[in-house]
């Protein structure tokens, strides 16, 4: 069975929000549109899109304010736009949690073609509550996890971790996306917080946390959950 993905459009230019609605509606997109922050966010926590699309120069609230009170609540990826090309503003964005960031004016074309890219990274079904990858399982309604038929104690915030990763094989996360993902701003932004948890994890899961087999460090960005693995 096929699922219609929902995605959400919110820019503050009737014209750029047509022609993304015209081009993700032809994908088979079903698509929400907002005019101005304050109703990006209220969309975005009320109808549950699988992904936002959020223009950074918008009214009442602008973008990055939005990026960052979604990433509060919800683990939605999020495309920001934008129509300056600064490199404080990626930085910006990615540290509040985006996903992934196209500077104004943008090809259509590939806009498109990275929504299914960010897609392809979730899990088929959205509403999905078990992950299998070989010898390991992890039920998010039940949150637990069986590596090898034994099934390890996880703290909550080491489970939400290992669930968002395995949620996006091979999508690498910055340490500053997992924090505010998983931590939601609830401790200070030391970026060691996450080391600790990532290590916690491996001894927990993996049959050599030295050499690990599901979660990889991707050296200068943070860590990627690696389906590869349940084949070693």
């Amino acid at each position: 069975m096929s699922v219609t993905r929902r995605i959400l459009v919110a820019d503050d230019d009737p014209k750029t929000l047509k022609v993304l609605e015209a081009a993700l509606c032809s994908e088979g997109f079903e698509v929400l549109r907002a005019s101005d922050g304050q109703e990006a966010l209220d969309l975005a926590l009320s109808q549950r899109p699988d992904l936002v699309i959020l223009d950074v120069m918008m009214p009442n609230l602008d973008g990055f304010s939005v990026c960052g009170r979604i990433r509060a609540h919800s683990a939605v990826p999020i495309l920001l736009l934008t129509a300056r090309g600064d490199n404080v503003d990626k930085i910006v964005g990615f540290r509040l949690g985006a996903d992934d960031y196209v500077t104004k004016p943008f090809d259509l074309s590939e806009l498109v073609l990275r929504v299914h890219a960010i897609l392809r990274r979730m899990p088929t079904l959205p509403e999905s509550r078990t992950l299998r990858f070989g010898n390991l399982e992890i039920n998010r309604t039940t949150r637990t996890v069986v590596v090898d038929g034994k099934m390890p104690e996880l703290t909550p915030k080491e489970f939400d971790l290992l669930w968002l990763l395995a949620s996006h094989p091979g999508h690498p996360f910055t340490r500053e996306s997992l924090l505010a993902r998983v931590w939601h701003g609830d401790v200070p932004t030391d970026q060691s917080t996450v080391t600790v948890c990532i290590r916690r994890l491996r001894e927990k899961i993996e049959a050599n946390p030295a050499e690990p087999r599901f979660i990889k460090t991707v050296w200068g960005i943070g860590y990627k959950f690696d389906p590869s693995g349940a084949d070693e």
